[in-house]
């Protein structure tokens, strides 16, 4: 798609704000049979979907349950399945690392570990940021032979954990499995090589878990580290060349920072609440043409298993909208990067609701913002990847393919 739309676009003075609810999706509820954006009250995303075109975005293929990170490259127009990237690279980049080619990036969770070392609590209750700062100071002064580590809190209970092989580029790989079983009641697991030449770097990340978990063993509730996402720095076509737009990204967390700062979208400061980023968007509007905004508490409370959690924080987001409407925007899309059913209380791999607001949208008869009514809306099915074009083209930035 990026082949097909560069020569295709075209300048314009248009706007364009594209609104992402991380864990969007969801599944009704048992004792109800309705999900949380049907049981939410969403009069402004509803008058919203009615004047608006909508469907529903699958990110990567049936039945396939994607990251936060294919699902929002899905979204900014790069198919998931070709341009894959780690975790810990997009968590390296959000928080400003230095990251360097060559190097080797994971994504690290504080967890809890009982006394037979089997998992409690895969986020260590969410451990605050000032406590995973300290005890990343703990494990900086783990050191092995032959590599040299970096390890950096992010936000609450994760971390970055970056090796770097001294004056030898190319001897890691970040073709490693992850130490993470993403379920309770099970052991973290050692890391395996994925190819041959990942073996040393395995042994090392290895060595790195023994020497963490001594160094943990007494702290309380985060006394174990799981690691996933293992990856070096790609290089990918850059969003700002292929569609021709001043991009920003405005996000609270620093591994949607990342992932935007990675596709060439210049990063705004901001705060840690919604309404801060909606503060930045103000204020730095006039100075770009493409704003990716990010919205967090929906997906935090459907990987709690917290229902009425997920619905609050819908409602709370809804209440945002006239903010966002207000500011004229010419095109809005508001989307997922994935489901996060509270029922499953963790990604799931459900399509997700899209609206497509523009005055050129052709807007279908669906008047509510849920799975059930967006599945008969007129973009129908989308693959995420498909979702900027139409962006592009109802903000009149493309001009016509062939004569």
């Amino acid at each position: 798609m990026l082949e097909l739309i560069a020569p295709l676009v075209v300048q314009n003075t248009t706007k364009i704000v594209a609104l992402s609810l991380d864990g969007l999706g969801g599944l009704p509820r048992p004792e109800t049979g309705r999900s949380e954006l049907e049981t939410a009250r969403l009069p402004n995303l509803s008058a919203l979907a009615a004047e608006s075109a909508c469907g529903l975005i699958r990110h990567v293929a049936p039945g396939i349950t994607p990251g936060s990170g294919p699902g929002h490259l899905g979204l900014f127009g790069y198919d998931p399945l070709r341009y894959q990237v780690g975790r810990g690279v997009l968590e390296a980049l959000g928080i400003e690392f230095d990251l360097r080619p060559g190097d080797v990036a994971a994504r690290g969770n504080f967890c809890t570990v009982d006394a037979s070392g089997r998992i409690t609590d895969r986020r260590a209750g969410r451990i605050p940021t000032e406590v995973s700062v300290r005890l990343t100071e703990r494990l900086r002064g783990i050191r092995l032979p032959g590599v040299e580590l970096f390890v950096e809190p992010v936000k609450e209970h994760r971390f970055v954990l970056v090796l770097r092989a001294r004056g030898r580029r190319g001897v890691l790989s970040g073709r490693l499995s992850e130490t993470d079983p993403q379920a309770l009641g099970k052991a973290p697991l050692p890391v395996k090589a994925l190819e041959p030449k990942a073996t040393a770097t395995a042994r090392w990340v290895n060595a790195f878990v023994a020497h963490a978990r001594r160094r943990l063993a007494n702290t309380v509730p985060a006394n174990m580290v799981l690691l996933r996402g293992f990856d070096r720095l790609p290089k990918l076509p850059r969003f700002p060349e292929v569609f021709g737009l001043r991009a920003a990204a405005i996000a609270a967390y620093p591994m949607y920072r990342g992932l935007a700062k990675l596709v060439g979208m210049e990063v705004l400061k901001t705060g840690g609440t919604f309404g801060e980023e909606l503060a930045t968007l103000r204020e730095h509007w006039d100075a770009y043409d493409f704003f990716f905004l990010h919205y967090k508490d929906t997906d935090k409370a459907g990987e709690d298993g917290n229902f009425d959690a997920k619905v609050a924080a819908l409602e709370r987001l809804d209440a945002s909208v006239p903010d966002i409407r207000a500011l004229k925007p010419d095109v809005l899309v508001i989307t997922g990067d994935h489901a996060t059913p509270s029922v499953l209380a963790a990604h799931g791999w459900q399509p997700v609701p899209v609206l497509l607001w523009s005055r050129y949208c052709g807007a279908d008869p669906v008047t509510a913002f849920t799975e059930r009514a967006c599945a008969a809306g007129s973009l129908g099915i989308l693959p995420s990847h498909h979702l900027m074009p139409l962006v592009m083209a109802n903000a009149l930035r493309l001009t016509k393919f062939g004569a």
